[in-house]
């Protein structure tokens, strides 16, 4: 039984290991693809700056609105997007340091990266502008539900995980774990904002209109 159960670990431990490895291959075939387009390169590096600037933008701008026209829900709606990028920050970083994969460029020397890393950044698993991105377009298609909205915040957000395989700082499946990891934060953080404002009967953040 023992000899059995040995031959089956082995079985099992081969099995994983290939699968891995394919799994690599295919990342780094996929990497390789893009990487190799330098057109688009310059774009790219601007696209990919363009996310915390936007990130940030969102709830400030939304609290800015709410403030000015002394609105409630805008004003529930920054609070619900500042949370769900802080849901996302604390997943995204809490997962990179926990699998602490190396970044295409400091495992391959054929790839390269012009952007100001020199041979350090976090670790590349997930991708965390990615997750930023589509934690962004996510919130913002959820507050605002219409096509003309949609569209271009996840045009957006897939380019710039784009972006950071075009720079050759993160793999197709950090930028994967990244898309999955953001838009899954703003959904989540959605429905415990609904349930939170639902159970506190939509109380007011802005008592001051009550007055004017």
């Amino acid at each position: 039984m023992r000899k059995f159960t040995t031959i089956i670990l082995l079985i099992g431990m081969f099995f994983f290991a290939s699968t891995e490895n394919n799994a690599q291959n295919i990342d780094l075939k996929i990497l390789n693809s893009i990487y190799s387009n330098k057109q688009t390169v310059g774009f790219s590096q601007a696209i990919s700056n363009t996310t915390t600037l936007t990130s940030v933008a969102l709830p400030v701008t939304l609290a800015t609105i709410a403030l000015i026209k002394n609105d409630d829900k805008i004003l529930k709606d920054a609070i619900y997007t500042t949370a769900a990028f802080g849901v996302n920050s604390i997943l995204t970083y809490g997962l990179k340091h926990s699998f602490g994969r190396l970044r295409p460029y400091n495992q391959y020397p054929d790839i390269y990266t012009n952007l100001d890393y020199g041979t350090g950044g976090s670790p590349s698993f997930p991708s965390g502008h990615t997750s930023l991105a589509f934690t962004t377009a996510t919130s913002l298609s959820l507050i605002y539900p219409k096509w003309y909205v949609i569209a271009p915040s996840f045009a957006w957000a897939s380019y710039v995980g784009y972006s950071r395989m075009n720079l050759g700082v993160h793999y197709p499946s950090d930028v994967l774990a990244g898309a999955i990891l953001g838009a899954g934060s703003a959904y989540v953080t959605y429905k415990i904002n609904e349930w939170y404002w639902k159970k506190h009967e939509n109380k007011k953040l802005l008592p001051l209109k009550n007055y004017l």
